[in-house]
């Protein structure tokens, strides 16, 4: 049973704080943590104004995001940690190696399918980085309530 899920992408103020919010709502009734950070977090700052935008406009109301840098407390303290990309894979597990096995794509149940970061790049671009997360976030959300 996972009680703490962390996400993971590299500003964390885009993918993962999507990803966190969709996740957290799915799974408010079975009581399992979720929360995000970044390999290269800009620390302290809100989620990306695209982001929340097509958040909002899909009828999630948000509260405030502080950008979360990435680290072994953090990691050592999850049960499960999903990633946007392969690449961030060997980032987590350069910072702690012992977390093989916990951290896996967010994607996974999509064949392993990678999310691309929207980050300074028009409103489509968020729009379809949020189709992507929504499925795979429904696909965990699915397999982790049972």
């Amino acid at each position: 049973m996972f009680k703490r899920i962390l996400i993971v992408c590299v500003g964390n103020i885009c993918r993962s704080p999507t990803a966190e919010h969709m996740l957290r709502v799915a799974l408010a009734p079975s009581g399992i943590a979720v929360s995000s950070a970044g390999l290269g977090a800009l620390k302290n700052h809100a989620i990306e104004k695209n982001a929340r935008a097509v958040l909002e406009s899909k009828g999630h109301v948000l509260g405030d995001h502080s950008g979360t840098q990435l680290n072994s407390s953090l990691i050592n303290d999850s049960d499960l940690i999903l990633v946007m990309e392969k690449k961030h894979i060997d980032g987590v597990l350069k910072i702690a190696p012992e977390a093989r096995g916990k951290v896996l794509l967010l994607g996974k149940w999509q064949n392993n399918r990678e999310i691309d970061d929207p980050y300074r790049q028009g409103k489509a671009a968020f729009d379809h980085a949020y189709a992507l997360i929504e499925e795979a976030v429904n696909a965990w959300a699915q397999r982790l309530k049972r």
